[in-house]
């Protein structure tokens, strides 16, 4: 007799000490993810806070912040995260030759991808497409964005970041182009999350509270003399 397999929840399992880790919205389970050298990824969790890194169930984690990107910050994101990171390198405030040698940096260092910001020229994401073996990922955050010279250029993953405009960019650039690759901003509830995922994004990168927030709970508790609220039992 012939009997399926039942489907089951696969089991929990995690530390005393971690239990109160962030977690991402459960709705980005339902995008289709991207399968980046064998694993697939459909939560990027938007930050360079190491504690958070540490600390949060994303798939990956993308570094990208105000700053001119500098190899010492990537090294230390790369050894304190057990996920994959996209790295920042420019492309706004940073640009030329500079960009490409924090590409091949961040990929010597074991980025898994490397970020580009939108005003990048395509000359430059051609150099960095030309000279790392990781994705190049390039945002777009309106539709002014040239899509078919970018992909022309080596543009191997579209960061869509557009606000509260994102899910529309989203969905006219998968009527476009029905196959590449999307990782676009999610926003701030389910509901528009699942509105970025019909959209046609293949992944979602969400925004952790920072740590600020996370700690009120702990320090209030604690100014009353009580114990952390997060104590396991």
């Amino acid at each position: 007799m012939n009997v399926k397999p039942q489907k089951c929840q696969p089991p929990v399992i995690s530390g005393r000490l971690r239990k109160q880790m962030l977690h991402v919205p459960d709705v980005i389970r339902e995008c289709s993810g991207i399968i980046l050298f064998g694993k697939r990824i459909k939560s990027i969790a938007f930050t360079t806070d190491l504690s958070i890194v540490r600390n949060v169930n994303a798939d990956a984690i993308m570094a990208v912040y105000p700053f001119t990107p500098q190899p010492i910050i990537t090294q230390a994101l790369l050894m304190a995260s057990d996920k994959p990171i996209f790295a920042g390198i420019g492309g706004g405030l940073t640009t030329g030759v500079r960009v490409m040698a924090l590409g091949v940096n961040a990929e010597m260092q074991g980025a898994s991808g490397v970020v580009m910001n939108a005003p990048t020229k395509n000359s430059v994401l051609k150099a960095v497409a030309s000279a790392v073996d990781i994705p190049a990922i390039i945002t777009v955050v309106n539709e002014d964005c040239d899509l078919a010279g970018r992909i022309k250029a080596g543009a191997a993953i579209f960061n869509v970041a557009a606000g509260a405009n994102t899910a529309q960019l989203v969905e006219k650039i998968r009527r476009k182009y029905p196959d590449f690759p999307i990782i676009a901003t999610g926003g701030s509830t389910d509901e528009t999350i699942q509105e970025t995922i019909r959209a046609g994004a293949n992944a979602i990168s969400w925004t952790p509270p920072p740590a600020s927030t996370l700690f009120k709970a702990t320090m209030s508790a604690y100014r009353n003399n009580q114990p952390n609220p997060h104590m396991p039992d």
